[in-house]
């Protein structure tokens, strides 16, 4: 006797979009509200943003903090306001059917008020600077992520002309692509809800995992750098790494640093290649740290661009308008660590590379193409104590640097 064959599973039921909409995944975080206490709070306001540009060693913090303080911050998308989308994030949001109490204050605000040059800057609205005392050039700044949180349940992916991995390919036709996304749940997590054609079903569920495309340190001199192109300053580094547990280091070029942060991603695939993310509002809480120049050398090596430290990682980089140069800039920024940080024979360290460590492309779309390794901090637990580096935030039993006793005050 032949058994039928079981009928597949049922798939989820899509659900319209204006329903996910009206059942929000996640609270709307306006700015200001549903802080926690004793931390010190960043809104994004006119006073206290670039939009396009980057802080410089010219511009006045917004904010001061002492080393080893918390920072929550309220960062903006640029999706929906800019020109293509009509420079009116009330207008273009609630056109998606998301209600206008759900559409964010200071996204309004920004759009309203402030201006850029679509030919001279860039598209990011950049949150900062913030001057953190005792850091100088040489030093390290540490950024570890506490939170990241979504402060809307939608967000919005872009391809735009003469831009991407496939410029003069996509998008096609004359008017650029943006593609409005609605936040919905799968279990216990959040995801992004795609169709498979437009004005179809929302079928394709893409997880979240929110992190800032924008973490950077202000440039020495007078002039603001672009907000595309990444640099050793960081900025726009795009690395999908930077997630909640990971801490960035970067080089100080300014006495106090002049952190600044934007360019919030909901999720990033590693070469974000339409252009964009899935861009959305983020609500972060971060700690800011200062590393010594001694100790940041004896445990990292001398770093001449962004280093991160996830959970399970060492993360050197290599940024380059060339993807082959920003990869072989990455190689070496690897041998470095390994070679300071663990005292590892260069060949030794270049053979351990080739074996065991992937070399991811971060992004080919920001006019400076980014790669970054990932170093397995597992590999490295045997490394006998006489012979074990220097420690360095992040490492077991180092605690951050002690804060000050009130959170950062206005300059």
């Amino acid at each position: 006797m032949t058994t039928p064959p079981s009928a597949p599973a049922a798939a989820p039921a899509a659900t319209p979009v204006v329903a996910v909409l009206a059942r929000p995944a996640v609270p709307v975080l306006q700015p200001g509200e549903g802080l926690p206490e004793g931390v010190a709070y960043l809104p994004s306001t006119p006073g206290t943003v670039l939009w396009g540009r980057l802080p410089c060693a010219a511009d006045a913090p917004v904010l001061r903090l002492a080393a080893g303080d918390e920072l929550v911050v309220d960062t903006v998308s640029h999706e929906g306001l800019l020109e293509d989308q009509g420079s009116d994030p009330l207008a273009y949001f609630t056109g998606h059917g998301v209600s206008a109490p759900h559409v964010l204050r200071d996204a309004v605000e920004v759009a309203a008020a402030c201006h850029r040059d679509p030919a001279s800057d860039g598209p990011h609205v950049v949150t900062g600077p913030v001057h953190v005392e005792g850091a100088q050039p040489g030093d390290l700044l540490a950024v570890t992520v506490l939170a990241a949180d979504p402060r809307v349940p939608y967000g919005v992916i872009s391809n735009r002309h003469g831009r991407g991995a496939l410029p003069g390919e996509l998008p096609r036709g004359e008017r650029a692509v943006s593609v409005f996304t609605p936040v919905g749940r799968r279990g216990d997590g959040l995801v992004g809800l795609l169709p498979l054609q437009d004005g179809g079903a929302r079928v394709v569920a893409l997880p979240l995992a929110p992190f800032l495309g924008i973490v950077g340190v202000a440039t020495a001199g007078d002039e603001r750098a672009h907000s595309v192109p990444p640099g050793a300053h960081g900025g726009n580094i795009d690395i999908n790494l930077l997630q909640v547990g990971t801490t960035l280091y970067l080089p100080v070029q300014v006495p106090g640093g002049g952190l600044y942060v934007g360019d919030p991603h909901f999720a990033q695939g590693d070469g974000e290649v339409a252009l964009t993310a899935l861009e959305a509002s983020l609500r972060v809480r971060l700690r800011v740290d200062v590393v010594p120049r001694a100790q940041a050398l004896a445990a990292l090596g001398e770093l001449d661009g962004p280093l991160l430290r996830t959970p399970e990682h060492l993360v050197p980089t290599g940024l380059d308008p060339d993807l082959d140069e920003a990869v072989r800039r990455c190689v070496r920024a690897a041998l470095a660590v390994l070679v300071a940080r663990y005292g590892m024979a260069e060949h030794l360290a270049f053979a351990y590379l080739s074996a065991a460590t992937d070399v991811d492309i971060s992004q080919v779309v920001d006019r400076v193409c980014g790669a970054h390794a990932r170093i397995r901090l597992a590999d490295f637990a045997d490394v006998p104590p006489a012979a074990a580096p220097v420690p360095v935030l992040g490492d077991p039993g180092v605690a951050a640097s002690p804060a000050a006793p009130a959170p950062g005050v206005q300059p």
